[in-house]
This record gives C-alpha cells, sequence and structure tokens, in this order.
C-alpha cells in the first residue's frame, strides 16, 4: 500500500469546501536533499471574497515518518491489519492580516482565540513591528498580527480513508469570523 498524501490534498481542498472556504491556489515543494515536502492550500472564508483575511494550510511532510508507516506495511503479514497509530504529520493554519493602524492587545486576542482553537487547534498570536522603507520618517511604526494554528493528521487514518479534519475545519472558520469581525477596527486611522 502506498500513502496518498496529494489524494489526500485534494480530498482536504474540497472539505474545506464543504466546510465553507473558498481554494484559490496549491502549491507543493520538495527539498531534493532531503526530500522534506510542504504541501500549500490558500484559502479565505467564502463571505470574505477580496480580503483582507487570508489562510494559507500547510501540511508538512517529513519523509522519515512516511518511509517509516511504509516499513511498518511492509512487514505486516495481513494486509487487512491496521499498523499502530504513531505516525503523524503537521498540518499549520496560517492567517494573515495586512498592516494594522490600531493593533489590538495581543493577550486578549490570545485568550479569545485559545478558546475558539480548543485543544484540536492549538493557537498562537504574535505581532511584529515594521517600519515601512519607503513611507516618510515620521509616519508611525506597523504592526501585523501573526495568527498560526498546528494539528496533527494521522497517516494511518489517511491510509484507511478516515481523516476528514471536520473539527479542525470548523475551528480554523470560527478563528476567520473573529479575526473578520474585529480587523476593519483594527485597519481604522486612530482619531
Amino acid at each position: 500500500m502506498a500513502i496518498d498524501i496529494a489524494g489526500f490534498v485534494a480530498d482536504l481542498k474540497n472539505h474545506a469546501i464543504e466546510h465553507g472556504f473558498h481554494v484559490h491556489d496549491e502549491r507543493h515543494f520538495m527539498e531534493t536533499y532531503s526530500l522534506r515536502q510542504s504541501w500549500e492550500v490558500d484559502v479565505h472564508p467564502e463571505d470574505a471574497c477580496g480580503g483582507p483575511l487570508d489562510l494559507h494550510l500547510s501540511l508538512d511532510v517529513d519523509p522519515r515518518v512516511v518511509l517509516s508507516l511504509q516499513d511498518r506495511l511492509d512487514e505486516m503479514d495481513d494486509e487487512w491489519e491496521e499498523p499502530e497509530d504513531l505516525y503523524r504529520l503537521d498540518l499549520y493554519f496560517n492567517w494573515q492580516l495586512p498592516s494594522l493602524k490600531v493593533p489590538p492587545d495581543l493577550l486578549v486576542v490570545s485568550t479569545d482565540l485559545a478558546g475558539l482553537g480548543g485543544v484540536e487547534v492549538p493557537i498562537t498570536v504574535s505581532a511584529n513591528e515594521t517600519i515601512e522603507s519607503i513611507a516618510s520618517l515620521t509616519d508611525p511604526s506597523m504592526r501585523t498580527l501573526l495568527v498560526v494554528g498546528k494539528c496533527q493528521v494521522s497517516l494511518v487514518d489517511v491510509l484507511m480513508a478516515r481523516e476528514q479534519l471536520c473539527d479542525e475545519l470548523d475551528r480554523a472558520k470560527a478563528v476567520s469570523a473573529y479575526l473578520l469581525d474585529r480587523v476593519t477596527g483594527w485597519l481604522e486611522s486612530p482619531n
């Protein structure tokens, strides 16, 4: 049996559509030296076409994990026997917003998003302050909000065609809705 990562990503895109996302782009990267792969899918909530929120799903494929599962499958005598659920890949949810003129309180946002992500999709929130290189020296610095969620994908569930990620996609939709509800205030100039 071969582990069909490309098929899983195609199913993930279709499943994201069922959970209220639009899929815009997909990229596949492979390091030639390590054979590590990354599958990236650009999505956004269907009610937010045209921005200001983007969500990038990124599946990090460690070849050692995939090869370990393949070795375990080759060792097994019974082709219907299911291997142990020890083989997992990381799936990242990366939300992107434009530079914010009125940055939010990171503690409040982190606390709110932790409740929405739950233990299924732990969320980290950070900010990056930069000064625009072309802007006037008198312009204030701009803050970019970085929101990242992470879950693990069971390769055994992928192999057995069970991995759907319904709860994770629902939580990603809730985080997206939270950010969309607040981003307009964060983008407006302070009075």
